[in-house]
């Protein structure tokens, strides 16, 4: 039986992260994987470098120029003629970004000494975890701290069975070799929204069912809302309120019977995609045979330092619910291993942004407007338009604004909200001013470059003062 220190299960964001700060700090660690890829063979970096973040994005990188050739070219005096989408090379070059990072992470690890065993995790007990290789004999091992980063998976609908043909799954949507002439889309949160752009780029006609009654309830409402228009305008069809009753699958299409406001409807697509959210992936780790709880909705329960209910046994990232973000994962990870080291270990979850990588895109960090008031904190906003900075127009892509929200009296950075091209860069500046406990003031008197699209934060905090120069 091979005896570690820290034996951490799943080696996507949160797991590799964790093992190898683990391995920095001077810990014997090893990680457990059971990821393959489609020729069968390992491939770390859990959900996100395989199905999710990074093919997702390679996708909608490859597509936003194909909207920028056919759609905007000309106003930069770009003639195009005779524009052919190629969408199983794009899927290659798709496929080979993630093969690179997969790799990445598996030299990594290695580099960092790090034992990795290619295989399913099963609790034997509280320190002891059976290992089903999959290329090779089954192994025992033993761990004085034991870290379950096993992820998550698509959730699903009752009744509706997903076959990767005609009903997919986010993964399915990942993977189609031509757009299909009509696709219906399950969800308008994140990933219904991403796959919707990807392929409605590339021709296909997109409905968006979505059972809430509000676009995004996550985000800002005065964000939610012009991105509702921007992405209509761009040919999503996006229908809120509709409850999906069932589902009718034949040869040739798929048939969505649902109710709108009371009313029945029947809508026909080419293909459906299923992406209603994540459930935490626990399958075959059998945590009931040592008593880790997990709650109504199969998250594992976790304490405020990580912990589950059994002694030395901690879960990160996805598995644990919450903000199911790899960002949130990895840092998850690194205070874990330094918890473990006896370090101090801090995570500020007010702080971590979030983003709809949509074009343009959508990111915020913190509490929205709503929240504020809902949560009777008095505050003050300031907001600032994309149209009114010259690097925007110089770029031709002027949809979208900036929001800041701040306490009424302190003045403190309650939360940041944009909608426009580069929004996940752009919200770092407000994170770091979160972080690091700024007012609206501190960003109004930094010195932004110009042109930039950061000006845009620069006049926002002005404007939660009622002083912007530009709008």
């Amino acid at each position: 039986m091979q005896q570690y220190e820290v034996i951490v299960i799943g080696a996507g964001p949160a797991g590799y992260v964790c093992a190898i700060r683990c391995a920095q700090l001077g810990f014997k660690v090893a990680c457990i994987d059971k990821w393959v890829n489609a020729r069968g063979k390992p491939a770390l970096g859990g959900t996100c470098l395989n199905v999710g973040c990074i093919p997702s994005k390679a996708l909608l990188d490859s597509t936003h120029h194909v909207h920028f050739l056919s759609e905007q070219a000309g106003r930069h005096g770009l003639k195009i003629s005779g524009l052919e989408v190629d969408i199983p090379t794009m899927q290659k070059r798709k496929d080979k970004v993630v093969q690179t990072l997969t790799r990445g992470v598996a030299s990594l690890l290695k580099k960092n000494k790090v034992d990795v065993y290619a295989g399913t995790a099963r609790f034997l007990g509280e320190q002891r975890i059976h290992v089903g290789q999959l290329d090779g004999p089954s192994e025992e091992l033993q761990g004085e701290h034991i870290v379950i980063a096993s992820g998550s998976k698509p959730s699903t609908l009752p009744d509706i069975e997903v076959d990767n043909d005609r009903v997919l799954d986010s993964t399915g949507a990942l993977n189609l070799q031509e757009a299909p002439e009509r696709l219906g889309i399950i969800g308008a949160g994140v990933i219904g929204l991403e796959m919707g752009s990807v392929w409605n780029r590339l021709g296909s006609e997109v409905i968006i069912l979505e059972a809430l009654a509000e676009f995004l309830p996550a985000a800002d409402r005065t964000v939610s809302k012009e991105a509702f228009k921007i992405l209509g305008k761009q040919g999503l069809d996006i229908r809120m309120n509709c409850l999906v009753q069932g589902v009718q699958v034949t040869s040739d299409k798929v048939a969505v019977s649902y109710s709108l406001n009371g009313a029945e409807q029947l809508l026909e697509v080419s293909k459906l995609v299923i992406a209603v959210g994540r459930m935490a992936d626990t399958t075959d780790l059998d945590l009931e045979a040592v008593g880790i709880k997990t709650n109504q909705k199969g998250f594992i329960e976790i304490d405020a330092r990580w912990q589950t209910s059994v002694e030395n046994v901690y879960a990160i990232g996805d598995v644990v619910g919450g903000a199911m973000l790899a960002h949130k994962g990895s840092e998850e990870g690194m205070a874990l291993a330094e918890q473990l080291a006896s370090q101090h270990a801090h995570i500020n979850y007010e702080a971590i942004p979030w983003v709809v990588y949509t074009w343009p895109e959508i990111a915020w960090v913190g509490r929205t407007e709503q929240q504020c008031k809902s949560d009777g904190i008095p505050c003050r906003t300031g907001e600032f338009p994309f149209r009114a900075l010259g690097r925007a127009h110089a770029m031709d892509d002027t949809g979208g604004l900036f929001k800041i929200v701040c306490e009424q009296d302190s003045d403190r950075i309650l939360g940041a909200h944009i909608l426009g091209p580069s929004a996940s860069e752009l919200i770092c500046e407000a994170v770091v001013a979160m972080e690091s406990e700024l007012c609206a003031e501190d960003l109004a008197r930094m010195v932004h470059a110009h042109p930039s699209l950061s000006e845009g934060m620069h006049e926002a905090a002005l404007a939660a003062d009622q002083r912007a120069i530009h709008f």
